[in-house]
């Protein structure tokens, strides 16, 4: 517990200890200033914040009801009732702080990969701890097992496994070696390694991160945006009603000749008072959002504030790019196509070796596919062609490797065959036609996972689209029982297609565009939700997403779903319940059939209630990936 939280403790504790004793030994003193005493013990802090309000002209708060209200119960001569009031307010406070504050611990917890220290190698070899802050982009630091990985940058020299799950939720280490990049955030369980920074501490992927969660509470949700409003209008609105309450019944009762008694109708305003204290919906409303973004979070889900989580929710269409999104993208040779009397591994190696030279995806896939060991020296003259391939000399033989415009460039007229899925990659040796191979990005291990889950979360549509040819879009759609694709698309043409989709959609429903946030922040910045995909160490990610996912895996996108519907579930059954019990109470409370008893447990314990149903949303990621089913 906080100091804060001790002193409230203390305080009650002794209020509590002064009533029993008034109760059980009475003292030869007036009872006014018998309860006084426990009275002023644990309410003078409720008493200075209502009177700091009223000097600030904003009084309408719970403070200065609880204040109206027990003082007025004093002045009635109910001294009992007034300490209690007082007394069980400060318990639901005290209570409300304590589980606010666990939430935020725990959340803290989940988030706290904030380093302390890197330690920055010198040009003598030893090195020194200092601030991340302090080391510059290209400087050498040493990250011992065990350590956290202070800043973004590549691995020199050393190799180890690095658990990622403050980043992505992933229990499984991730082994990296030489030329691998690590980011920041993430711990080094086994060996020493050497690592080069490649950007400053300021700019790395755990300074984005905690930026991002710092700030999620400026994006409030809707439900919070109409507590707050609510509670802006309510508390005037039942002050002023507790007034006419205690006046005018009395009032108009005397001016019809009827008995009125005043007092019996101001323990009826000051009843009203208590009862209408909002404290549960202005409390518990934003903690419920708050532990929603803390539980997702443990998953690997950023969520930038409350009010893309219940957007979430409202999901009905979700819009897939497919390269690194759905599909690895990493490619591969799927299909070789020897023209008659070539050998497919002579086709495969002359491919390979025109393109040793190039860094292109294709090029790297032609080598992978290659048995034969690749010399460099063998290949000369490389003539790079724009938009077409590539012409070589391999071995003195001339070899071009490109699309189908490079062989109708020599003339050379190619075989008829259905339409390739896939990248096609035609090769000619000596000026003759030898054949092509089919390159395909291969698709993630759980994406057809990830659709049927969509599709068990309620989610009426998936869409998938992609600059690949129509076969390829095809396929891959067929494959994972995508609903819709476009194919042939440029990064303008899927801006179209998703104001095409708004158009099309429910005026309730919610478009999520799924991309890899590299190349589609226009279009992540469109859709009514933006999430990117595999954003570990993204920039470009982070700054356009509404959601992120710290890995590459598909299915987590049916997981946040979930989550966010779970804690807004938890939302509405706090405003339900605690404007049901309050209507009821206030009804009651108007009417002489309900006294402070009544009033305290409408006001602290459907606080109570509604503060521990909110904390539920904490522990609501662990509690749909255990059900493993739509909640």
């Amino acid at each position: 517990m906080t100091k804060k939280q001790k002193r409230a403790l203390y305080q009650i504790l002794a209020a509590l200890a002064l009533l029993v004793v008034i109760a059980l030994a009475p003292l030869p003193l007036p009872d006014f200033l018998l309860y006084l005493v426990p009275y002023l013990v644990v309410g003078w802090d409720v008493l200075r914040k209502a009177l700091k309000g009223i000097k600030n002209r904003q009084p309408f708060d719970e403070c200065f009801l609880m204040a109206v209200a027990t003082v007025g119960a004093f002045a009635l001569g109910e001294y009992a009732e007034g300490c209690a009031v007082m007394l069980f307010y400060q318990i639901g406070e005290l209570f409300q702080s304590v589980a606010v504050g666990r939430s935020r611990k725990s959340i803290a917890a989940l988030m706290d990969i904030r380093p302390d220290s890197a330690n920055l190698e010198n040009p003598d070899g030893s090195f020194e701890a200092v601030d991340p802050d302090e080391v510059e982009v290209g400087s050498v630091i040493v990250i011992q097992p065990g350590e956290r990985v202070p800043i973004d940058g590549v691995v020199i020299e050393g190799s180890s496994a690095l658990d990622t799950a403050a980043l992505t939720g992933e229990s499984l280490p991730r082994d990296v070696g030489p030329g691998a990049e690590v980011v920041s955030g993430c711990v080094n369980l086994t060996g020493l390694l050497r690592v080069k920074t490649s950007r400053e501490f300021g700019e790395s992927t755990v300074s984005k991160i905690l930026d991002l969660v710092e700030n999620s509470s400026m994006k409030k949700a809707r439900a919070e945006n109409f507590i707050t409003r609510f509670a802006r209008v309510y508390t005037p609105a039942v002050c002023y009603g507790a007034l006419a309450l205690a006046v005018v019944p009395p009032l108009v009762l005397t001016l019809l000749g009827q008995p009125a008694a005043f007092g019996d109708w101001v323990y009826r305003a000051l009843t009203f008072l208590v009862i209408s204290c909002p404290c549960a919906l202005v409390i518990s409303i934003p903690l419920s959002f708050f532990g929603g973004i803390g539980g997702a979070s443990r998953c690997g889900i950023l969520v930038k504030g409350s009010t893309y989580l219940e957007e979430l929710s409202r999901t009905g269409i979700v819009v897939f790019d497919k390269t690194g999104t759905l599909t690895r993208g990493v490619f591969e040779v799927a299909e070789i196509h020897p023209a008659e009397g070539v050998n497919p591994d002579t086709l495969v190696e002359a491919a390979a070796l025109a393109e040793s030279y190039s860094n292109h995806p294709i090029a790297q896939s032609l080598r992978r596919a290659c048995k034969a060991p690749l010399d460099p020296a063998r290949v000369s003259n490389v003539e790079e062609r724009g938009g077409y391939g590539i012409t070589a000399q391999v071995d003195g033989r001339t070899v071009a490797v490109g699309n189908a415009r490079l062989m109708e460039s020599l003339g050379l007229t190619l075989p008829k065959s259905d339409s390739a899925v896939g990248t096609v990659v035609h090769v000619a040796l000596e000026g003759r036609y030898a054949g092509s191979l089919a390159i395909r990005d291969t698709l993630k291990p759980t994406s057809a996972k990830a659709i049927a889950s969509l599709r068990k979360a309620g989610v009426r549509k998936t869409v998938m689209l992609t600059g690949d040819n129509e076969a390829t879009a095809r396929a891959v759609a067929g494959e994972l029982g995508i609903s819709e694709y476009h194919a042939g698309l440029l990064p303008g043409d899927k801006v179209d297609q998703i104001e095409t989709l708004l158009a099309q959609k429910s005026p309730k429903e919610r478009l999520a565009f799924v991309g890899d946030g590299i190349n589609d922040a226009p279009v992540l910045s469109r859709a009514d939700l933006g999430i990117a995909m595999g954003a570990l160490g993204s920039d470009a990610a982070i700054e356009a997403a509404d959601i992120v996912l710290m890995d590459d895996d598909p299915a987590r996108i049916a997981l946040a779903i979930q989550i966010s519907r779970r804690t807004c579930s938890i939302v509405y059954q706090n405003i339900v319940f605690a404007l049901g019990v309050k209507a009821l109470c206030l009804i009651l409370g108007a009417l002489g059939l309900a006294g402070m008893w009544l009033a305290i447990f409408a006001d602290v314990g459907v606080m109570v209630l509604a503060v521990l149903n909110a904390t539920r949303a904490l522990y609501t990621a662990d509690l749909v990936r255990k059900a493993g089913k739509n909640p």
